[in-house]
């Protein structure tokens, strides 16, 4: 399992368009990307590429990184910037199987697998496959399973992929505040790499308008209510009983010291599982 970061940001990506923050301007000078978020897992047994959601910088980060095109996608929920880059697949791909939840969200009155198969009716590239939550299905010669975390006010899941001939297993949080049940986080536990979302330090909780959630110790988990802290993603990995961890979808907003600090995951990082 060749596991490629194609994407590491948030919803606006580092560098920011517009944005001459410390950070921003850092990134630009080292060429530094965090585009978003997006991961690519090669299965080199049979020859497929597996893509963990559709970021909107799909053409770049598939130009930049060198990677095979997707035989099968992964989408862990409808927020533009998971989803957005399914467009792309257009005269590249024709029936690529699109794996998503199936469970209805109350807030959009349908599943994960019905927004995408309503939105992209037209696109003849893509073949939905509606998955349950917690049932492993099969994709690029993987098992793969998703599991609900909490995102609100969406579903959203996160994912366990693993190589059932080599054992090795890539869990990926997907974007979520610490607040994950117990049953999720059993199958997300003791995996090689695990990609784990915290957007910013705790501290900058004191200016989300919920604040910040989780605290334990005086440090929050979450940062109001949608996303982990990198503390928080941190404390999980520990949690999950992770060999490795990730930190994603990182914001601009971090002085630049600690942005490109270990553990923060850059585009472009490769990991052989």
């Amino acid at each position: 399992m060749d596991v490629t970061l194609l994407g590491t940001g948030d919803t606006t990506g580092t560098p920011t368009a517009g944005c001459s923050c410390d950070t921003c301007t850092v990134a630009r000078e080292r060429g530094i990307e965090r585009t978003r978020f997006s991961v690519h897992v090669y299965n080199e047994r049979t020859d497929e590429s597996l893509l963990v959601d559709a970021a909107p910088d799909f053409r770049q980060q598939f130009l930049t990184h060198d990677v095979p095109l997707p035989d099968a996608v992964l989408v862990t929920h409808i927020h533009f910037d998971h989803l957005d880059g399914l467009g792309n697949l257009y005269r590249l791909r024709k029936g690529v199987p699109v794996h998503a939840a199936n469970e209805t969200d109350p807030k959009t009155g349908e599943s994960v697998a019905e927004t995408i198969a309503r939105k992209y009716d037209y696109l003849n590239a893509i073949d939905v496959r509606p998955e349950t939550p917690f049932e492993p299905f099969e994709a690029c010669g993987f098992e793969v399973t998703f599991v609900p975390v909490v995102h609100p006010p969406l579903v959203c899941y996160g994912v366990r992929i693993e190589d059932p001939h080599t054992g090795g297993i890539l869990a990926i949080s997907g974007d979520t505040s610490y607040g994950i049940s117990e049953e999720s986080r059993d199958v997300l536990r003791n995996a090689d790499l695990l990609l784990a979302d915290g957007i910013v330090p705790a501290r900058f909780c004191k200016h989300h308008p919920a604040g910040g959630s989780h605290e334990v110790d005086g440090v929050y988990r979450t940062f109001g209510t949608k996303h982990m802290t990198i503390e928080g993603a941190t404390l999980l990995g520990a949690d999950l009983n992770a060999t490795e961890t990730r930190i994603v979808h990182v914001a601009h907003y971090l002085d630049p010291e600690e942005a490109f600090a270990e553990p923060l995951a850059v585009d472009g990082e490769r990991y052989s599982l």
